[in-house]
């Protein structure tokens, strides 16, 4: 029975685990978005995503227990800085895994990780969903003002064709 076997050894000893873990997390904040196995990817979101929740709160004790686990001050002094102004109104969930498939050489699974508030195309998406319906909106309040522009074209029309006898 696996009783209080809840992590993952990924086959690494406790110090290659936790090394592994920190260099992973300090990649996934510096570059938003990391590529790798879905087993690491799995131990990455458990090991990173209460880092990024004291970095919510920025103290001196949370930018030190931060520090202790990941050991960059340039990966501290981003997520403290521009990931925690993102990330400070969701409440969890700050990181995302996308299923790739299966590598070539050894039909490992396959996945990308990110951060989820700085992945731009499901912003986008959004964006223009509310233009459509934007548009739909003015295109149906035009068909609404639209009868009334041509009852006053034939008015304006017809002092245009006065003039233009008047002129030869």
């Amino acid at each position: 029975m696996r009783h209080n076997k809840k992590i993952n050894h990924l086959g690494r000893t406790s110090s290659h685990r936790h090394a592994l873990l920190s260099n992973m997390a300090c990649s996934l904040i510096l570059h938003k978005r990391i590529q790798t196995t879905l087993a690491k990817a799995k131990a990455l979101k458990v090991y990173v995503e209460p880092l990024l929740t004291k970095a919510k709160n920025d103290t001196t004790h949370s930018r030190r227990t931060v520090f202790s686990y990941l050991r960059r001050k340039e990966v501290v002094a981003e997520m403290f800085g521009d990931i925690a102004e993102k990330i400070a109104n969701r409440p969890g969930g700050y990181t995302r895994i996308l299923k790739l498939g299966n590598r070539l050489g050894d039909n490992a699974e396959m996945c990308m990780i990110e951060l989820v508030d700085y992945n731009t195309t499901y912003t986008e998406v959004k964006k223009e969903e509310a233009k459509k319906t934007t548009r739909r909106r003015r295109s149906s309040a035009k068909k609404e003002t639209a009868p009334a522009a041509t009852e006053e074209t034939p008015v304006a029309e017809a002092p245009a064709a006065e003039e233009a006898p008047k002129a030869e």
